[in-house]
C-alpha cells in the first residue's frame, strides 16, 4: 500500500487491484463459497473492474464539468428544466443499489451549460457510497455554486435495495428527497411550477 493525493479528497491509502482481489477472495471464503473452483476463479478480478465502474465518481471533480458554459442566450433567465436522469448509486450503509431517477432545475443568471452537463453531475455524485438526502444537495449545491445560478431544485425518486432486498423487505417502497436553493426556495411560485413540470 502506499499513498496518493486524490484530487476530491486529499491525501489517501492506495489499494492495488491485487489486494482488492485478495479481500474478495476473502470474502468469497466467508459466505461458504470456494473461490478455487471454476466459476469463481475469475470473479474477484472482474468484482474489482464492477467497483472501479460503481464507484467512478471519487475520481471525478464535478465542479470541472460545468466549466464551460455558454453566454449567448438572448436573455434567456426562465427555468431550464430536466427530467427522468437515471440514478444508478449505493447506499453507504449495506453497499446495496439505489435505482431511480433524478430530475434538476436551474434558472441562468447570465449564461447557461450544455445539458449533458446536468446529468453527468447526477452520475459524478451518484458513482459514491451515499445517502440520499446527501446525494441531493450534493447535485443542488454544486449546480448552484459552479453556475452561479439564480435559483436550484434537485429531486430524487428511488428504490433502495437494502430496504426491498433486506432488512423490512418492502419491495414497492420508493424515497423522494428535493433540495431547494436560491428562488426556487425562497418563491413558492418557481418551486410550484417545477414540481408541475417534474409531474408531467
Amino acid at each position: 500500500m502506499k499513498l496518493v493525493k486524490n484530487e476530491n479528497e486529499g491525501i489517501k491509502e492506495h489499494v492495488s487491484d491485487k489486494e482488492a482481489e485478495e479481500a474478495f477472495v476473502k470474502i468469497l471464503k466467508w459466505i461458504g463459497e470456494d473461490p478455487g473452483r471454476e466459476g469463481l476463479l475469475e470473479t474477484p478480478k472482474r468484482v474489482v473492474k464492477a467497483f472501479k465502474e460503481y464507484f467512478s465518481g471519487y475520481k471525478e471533480n464535478p465542479g470541472k464539468i460545468l466549466e464551460k458554459t455558454f453566454g449567448d442566450v438572448d436573455g434567456y433567465d426562465d427555468m431550464v428544466v430536466q427530467k427522468n436522469i437515471s440514478v444508478h448509486s449505493h447506499c453507504e450503509h449495506h453497499m446495496a443499489p439505489i435505482i431511480g431517477v433524478a430530475h434538476v432545475a436551474y434558472i441562468p443568471k447570465d449564461r447557461v451549460v450544455g445539458l449533458s452537463k446536468l446529468a453527468r453531475v447526477v452520475e459524478v455524485f451518484s458513482k459514491r457510497l451515499q445517502t440520499q438526502e446527501r446525494l441531493t444537495m450534493q447535485i443542488a449545491h454544486t449546480l448552484m455554486d459552479s453556475l452561479d445560478a439564480k435559483g436550484v431544485a434537485v429531486s430524487i425518486d428511488s428504490t433502495h435495495q437494502c430496504m426491498t432486498m433486506r432488512g423490512i423487505k418492502k419491495e414497492q417502497a420508493t424515497t423522494v428527497t428535493n433540495y431547494y436553493l436560491g428562488q426556487f426556495k425562497e418563491d413558492l411560485s418557481f418551486q410550484n411550477r417545477y414540481l408541475r413540470f417534474i409531474a408531467k
